[in-house]
């Protein structure tokens, strides 16, 4: 029998969450726990197919309508995408309740007039006076109700729109919404969701729940235990090969198994909205390259020769920045063949952000890179914040800065996921005319590097030549993101070291919203509703 500590979130299964740990007696798996741990009034779960979100979901509206009023019990609102998914969620909700042992009525069909037409749903009431019914796509249902909406499958509706409007007036007296689906194009109302949420223009708490991600929380283990077949690695990969394998096209399975809407591709951020941006006439870029003769000279000597470059040429910029305003940096590192770029950001009293000028090195030595660091960062004016980009040899730069600066240092590992989280919320201060840049062609260029590859917007692999005929790689593009985010105070800064892998997540993530950060401390000190030990 299912124990009656159902509904709480024991500290134990948190820490298993934590350790990414499968375990056979638990019901709901890891990702199903996060999602109904997560309280927030807007909720979003993009999802690889037959995860097993919705099921998760049953499981909370059948604790939500079983409930009394004053305990925060309501009804709850599905609308799916056709009959069959309707039946389905009330019967898993019928499930759940049996399972928590609760007072209720056996599912029930009802008949409801929709557009002149006689519709048949399916609801189950609970003795607490709530109940969970089914309604139709037509908004029209939603008027004059009052509960939490799960709109399923919301990427296929035909009028989501109208139907989210529709769900969203209930929240003014503090119903939510939940919309679950998989991905149906780049263009679709649900990803539009997403962005603008990840953007902050939206307040949707966003989960992403790829097939990688799945099982890496145990979803084919769980497949074998109902099937009562032994697991291994190997067969679980080969099981997600044939899964991609037997899709129409790569760009279905992306969609499909991965969270990655189709028919995307071209510049992120349009030519129009980064010339608007790169606007300041006085704004210099700042270049050192090391030539043969550099990088072979003595310590000593590159020491000499860097610190009066610096100071001929950095310390006037340096001093020109205004005292009374925050000062953050952004950097891209790069030792060969690419450019070392930091990306001083003034920010202003309201929500401008302004990069005065920009140092560029080419093929200079780790030291003088790290001595061009320091000079600048010691000399920003009210300095908050210092993003460094720390993936392969630019770990030990970051690291060296995080020794000296201690927290005012943010070590990034730039992956796909990280920019799928965050290039929204750069994207959006283009859009809203919230940053200004030097006007310069390279710098526009290298902005437009940023792409969308697979649906996820990143640094396109190809390389432009700059106008001092160095290659580039977007690499002021990069600095200037990071700078940017870590010159947000609404974007919690914070370094959650996952366990295991999560394709290319790389073991980091450092910058997420408030909401994710919230929802990451609900379920660190184990609040929230429990999934099922039996």
């Amino acid at each position: 029998m299912i124990a009656s500590e159902l509904k709480q979130l024991t500290s134990q299964s948190t820490a298993a969450i934590l350790r990414k740990e499968f375990n056979p007696d638990e019901v709901l798996l890891d990702y199903q726990k996060r999602w109904i741990a997560d309280t927030s009034q807007l909720k979003i779960g993009e999802k690889t197919r037959r995860c097993g979100l919705t099921w998760a979901e049953a499981a909370d509206d059948a604790l939500t309508s079983s409930l009394a009023a004053d305990a925060g019990g309501e009804d709850v609102f599905y609308i799916g995408s056709n009959k069959d998914m309707a039946r389905e969620f009330i019967d898993a909700v019928a499930m759940w309740a049996k399972a928590y042992n609760l007072a209720c009525g056996d599912v029930g069909e009802e008949v409801f007039v929709d557009e002149g037409k006689d519709i048949l749903t399916y609801v189950i009431y609970f003795a607490s006076g709530f109940k969970i019914k089914a309604l139709s796509s037509n908004p029209k249902n939603m008027r004059g109700m009052q509960g939490t909406v799960v709109i399923d499958e919301g990427a296929f509706h035909e009028k989501l729109a109208e139907v989210l409007k529709a769900a969203l007036a209930l929240t003014m007296w503090g119903s939510k919404v939940r919309i679950i689906s998989t991905h149906n194009g780049i263009e679709n109302l649900f990803n539009q969701l997403i962005q603008d949420s990840r953007a902050g223009k939206k307040r949707f708490s966003i989960h992403t729940i790829t097939l990688d991600d799945a099982c890496a929380d145990g979803l084919y283990k769980r497949i074998c235990q109902v099937k009562k077949q032994e697991w291994s690695q190997e067969l679980e990969d080969e099981w997600k090969a044939n899964l991609i394998k037997d899709t129409a096209t790569e760009e279905d399975a992306l969609e499909e198994y991965y969270c990655v809407p189709k028919n995307g591709g071209g510049a992120y951020i349009s030519r129009g909205l980064r010339d608007r941006a790169a606007r300041l006439l006085d704004a210099p870029v700042l270049r050192f390259t090391g030539t043969s003769a550099f990088n072979t000279a003595s310590e000593h000597a590159r020491k000499g020769e860097m610190q009066e470059w610096l100071e001929e040429f950095a310390l006037p910029e340096l001093e020109k920045l205004p005292s009374d305003l925050r000062h953050c940096l952004g950097e891209d590192f790069a030792r060969n063949g690419d450019l070392t770029v930091f990306a001083p950001i003034t920010v202003e009293a309201n929500t401008k952000r302004i990069v005065p000028f920009l140092v560029e090195l080419a093929n200079v030595p780790f030291k003088q890179q790290e001595q061009a660091l320091y000079f600048i960062c010691d000399r920003l004016p009210k300095r908050d914040g210092i993003a460094l980009d720390a993936r392969g040899n630019g770990q030990y730069l970051a690291e060296q800065a995080k020794y000296k600066y201690g927290d005012e240092v943010v070590e990034v590992m730039l992956s796909v996921g990280y920019y799928r989280e965050n290039m929204p919320v750069f994207k959006a201060a283009f859009e809203d005319d919230d940053i200004i840049l030097p006007k310069h062609e390279d710098i526009v260029t290298d902005l437009g590097q940023i792409q969308i590859v697979r649906g996820v917007p990143g640094i396109n692999d190809s390389r432009t030549k700059g106008s001092d005929g160095n290659k580039r790689h977007g690499d002021s593009a990069i600095a200037i993101f990071l700078g940017y985010l870590v010159s947000k105070q609404e974007m919690i800064r914070y370094e959650l070291h996952t366990i295991g892998t999560r394709g290319d997540d790389i073991n980091r993530r450092f910058f997420g919203t408030a909401e994710e950060n919230n929802l990451y401390d609900d379920v660190r000190q184990a609040s929230g509703r429990q999934g099922i030990t039996l």
